[in-house]
């Protein structure tokens, strides 16, 4: 079982190894964090297995092509990554794809892609040597026509493939999370529980973070996975031990958008939650103004909101998300309240789905790490078992210092106008020996951030034109081998719907400058570059995108 070594996929990978251990099904797990690694692991186990499952990696490539396989080998493709590469979706022996039914791919035509191969070398002799000189040149006439005609059809036929392809490949974009595919997968075999669930919901909740979909899916699959913890998580009105199913319930609930604030204070909560800190303005000293405004109208002393939330008055607690609620639409935050799922083990115990999603990404991605690569996946991994929360509370410290960091580095661009606008689109880029610059080395991490900047961004500058321009960043990958990761994101609008073009234009600008670049990231929008190719490489990209 292949998966892919980034965060969402940990949810989808624990699920998959729930069905192979209700089965008895002997299997081994392989992280990979790219495509070399993908071919590698392949070449390694393909003589010890037939079939692979492949968890949010190798749907948007034609897996075949480049693995190469025996004709007895099979692979079980589940990947939220689109659009799907037509030939696997065609392809009904070696690839299964798994996808929800609803999902719709808009896959083009068979027959406008694919044609079988036809001779057209044709005999143009005549089949009687006695036929007239006339007869014959007639018809060698007549053939020649009849093969200029063909030869023009194919040209057309190609030249409106290629269109096809290209309407269908420019935007690479998300469906539904991979870990809710496998928790209905479990469903449909009778062997789902409310540990998959769980896992299921925060699979989903990763991909709302990370603003991989839009509000209006994120809202349909929330939907969808209410029922199911309506069905695993009833319990009568008049039972005393509300906890009592195996020690761990789900709740769905509407919470408040601020990250970890029920394992933090409320205080640094606000000034560390994305929303919050590009609404208010919080890098300047107006922004901060602001902030005591809010507090003071919600009436919550400064010393409440500076100190733990689970030690903060029960009075205030009690009615703190309304308090919020009312005073945040006076000062323009009206999505400051979100629908999620909290979970409880025990009596003691309370997570938002958000905080797990925030803690695997920091424990996944943890720069302090020791030993091989795939330690952290698998730290990452174990924090998602409730027999771990010791792991899963390390994750959470972890993730306060990635939000903190996120945060500055954000502020620092603003103040010091990093982002600069290059025409088609905003350009920005950390300098070695920026504060907390290594792990922004890290892909997660760099997309988080440029989210997070960009959303800070539009809410900062007057230029109309600018807050309808994509953000492309760029962070120190390597210093010794003089490489830097690069990302690139779409437009911060409400309309919005998610999709991302800068995969193919990396590509297309890579090609036409013969820049050195690496395309090894399953999300196609990041890449490696060579830093003394970045200069020709951005006025590629600007030409190619004006």
């Amino acid at each position: 079982m292949f998966v892919s070594d980034c965060r969402r996929d940990f949810y989808d990978v624990i699920v998959n190894q729930a069905l192979f251990q209700c089965d008895h099904v002997q299997y081994t797990l392989v992280p990979v964090s790219g495509w070399q690694e993908l071919e590698t692991a392949f070449l390694e186990h393909k003589d010890q297995f037939k079939y692979f499952v492949l968890i949010n990696c190798g749907a948007n490539v034609d897996l075949l092509e480049i693995l190469q396989p025996e004709e007895d080998t099979f692979f079980f493709v589940c990947d939220s990554h689109r659009p799907i590469n037509v030939v696997n979706v065609y392809n009904d022996t070696q690839i299964k794809l798994l996808i929800k039914q609803d999902d719709d791919l808009d896959v083009p035509a068979y027959d406008d892609i694919f044609r079988d191969e036809e001779d057209e070398e044709e005999d143009s002799e005549n089949e009687s040597d006695g036929s007239e000189p006339s007869e014959k040149r007639r018809r060698f006439e007549e053939d020649v026509i009849e093969r200029t005609m063909k030869r023009r059809q194919r040209r057309e036929w190609e030249a409106r493939r290629r269109e096809i392809l290209f309407d269908y490949e420019q935007y690479e974009y998300h469906g539904t999370s991979s870990a809710m595919v496998m928790f209905d997968l479990a469903w449909i075999m009778s062997k789902d529980l409310n540990d998959m669930l769980w896992w299921a919901i925060v699979g989903l909740t990763d991909q709302w973070v990370q603003d991989k979909i839009t509000q209006m899916k994120y809202v349909t699959d929330i939907g969808i996975l209410q029922r199911h913890v309506s069905r695993h998580n009833h319990r009568n009105e008049d039972e005393e031990n509300s906890l009592s199913i195996d020690c761990m319930r789900i709740a769905f609930e509407y919470d408040l958008r601020l990250a970890l604030y029920q394992h933090w204070s409320l205080y640094e909560s606000l000034c560390n939650t994305s929303y919050t800190s590009a609404s208010l303005k919080l890098w300047s000293v107006q922004g901060q103004k602001r902030l005591q405004e809010f507090l003071a109208d919600m009436g919550l002393p400064l010393k409440q909101v500076k100190q733990k939330f689970n030690s903060m008055d029960m009075s205030l607690k009690e009615n703190l998300r309304e308090m919020i609620e009312e005073s945040a639409n006076k000062f323009g935050m009206k999505d400051l309240r979100v629908q999620t799922f909290s979970i409880h083990f025990g009596f003691k115990n309370k997570f938002s789905a958000s905080d797990i999603v925030y803690a695997t990404v920091s424990l996944m991605e943890n720069v302090e790490k020791e030993g091989p690569e795939t330690t952290n996946f698998i730290k990452a991994l174990d924090s998602l078992s409730r027999g771990n929360l010791d792991k899963l509370h390390q994750g959470l410290d972890l993730a306060k210092k990635q939000l903190r960091a996120i945060q500055q580095t954000v502020a620092s661009c603003i103040c010091t106008n990093l982002v600069i606008s290059q025409g088609p689109f905003l350009y920005c880029s950390l300098m070695e020996g920026t504060p907390d610059v290594k792990l922004f080395s890290k892909p997660v991490s760099l997309c988080l951030l440029s989210k997070y900047l960009l959303k800070s961004f539009v809410c900062s500058t007057k230029n109309k034109r600018c807050k309808l321009l994509p953000l492309i960043m760029a962070a120190p990958m390597d210093v010794e081998q003089g490489t830097v990761i690069m990302v690139g994101i779409p437009p911060e609008t409400e309309s919005s719907d998610k999709k991302n073009f800068f995969g193919r234009a990396f590509e297309k600008a890579a090609d036409s400058t013969n820049s050195r670049t690496l395309h090894n990231h399953f999300d196609m929008s990041i890449i490696e570059l060579k830093t003394e190719d970045r200069s020709k490489f951005l006025d590629a990209l600007i030409s190619l995108l004006s």
